[in-house]
Parts: C-alpha cells; structure tokens; sequence
C-alpha cells in the first residue's frame, strides 16, 4: 500500500527546534523523491523542502535556509524535515509529498502521494 504518515508536530515555542518525520511505503521511499509542503490560515501552499531517491540530493526553500534540512533514514523508510530556531509565522499544517518526478515537487505538477498533514503552531 502506497502511503506517507507525518508525524511530529505540534505546540512550540520561538526559538525551539523541531523535527518532523515522514514514514513512507517501502516503494515511495526507494524510487521517489520526497517532499515537505505548508500551509498556513488563508494562505497558499509553499514548497518547503525536498531529498531525492537516493538521498545525494537535498532542496530547502530560500525562506527556509538556513534554518532547515531534510534528511533520509533507509533503515526506517523516514524522511525528515528539521527545523530550527522556529518562528511564529512557521506555523502551518506540513504535508509529505512524493513523486518520481522531483521537478513535480517543484511545482511543474502536483505530486502523485500525499500525507495527511501534521499541524505545527509556534507561540511567541
């Protein structure tokens, strides 16, 4: 079953560091590049950051640099985003994206699989 579960967000606080996690299907970590994306109230999605397949490449958001990196664990099929130094306007529901195509996760097309999002709220 093809599926990607986010997990680790949360209440925090300005200046806290944060890690989340995507578990992904067996299938979509191997060939797929992975992907995080947020969205806040009333706002558009943004690309957040994004590993390809086999993890040599990495791509974090200009707005997110250089306070973020996302990183690949192969023993646990998890991609992670962290974040640190996390600021209020970081607030937003993150979702996991995979697709075969990388520029999809770019914005050339919406990716194939997404995750159902995890919500992370930064107090100032």
């Amino acid at each position: 079953q093809v599926q990607l579960v986010e997990s680790g967000g949360g209440l925090v606080h300005t200046g806290d560091s944060l890690r989340l996690s995507c578990a992904a299907s067996k299938d979509l970590f191997e060939n797929d590049a992975i992907g995080w994306f947020r969205q806040a109230p009333g706002k558009e999605r943004e690309f957040v950051a994004a590993i390809n397949w086999n993890g040599g490449h990495t791509f974090i958001a200009d707005s997110q640099k250089p306070r973020s990196t996302i990183s690949k664990d192969n023993a646990k099929n998890t991609v992670y985003l962290q974040m640190n130094n996390v600021k209020p306007e970081d607030t937003a529901v993150y979702y996991c994206a995979a697709d075969p195509d990388p520029y999809n996760l770019f914005g050339r097309a919406s990716p194939n699989y997404w995750g159902q999002g995890t919500q992370v709220t930064v107090s100032s």
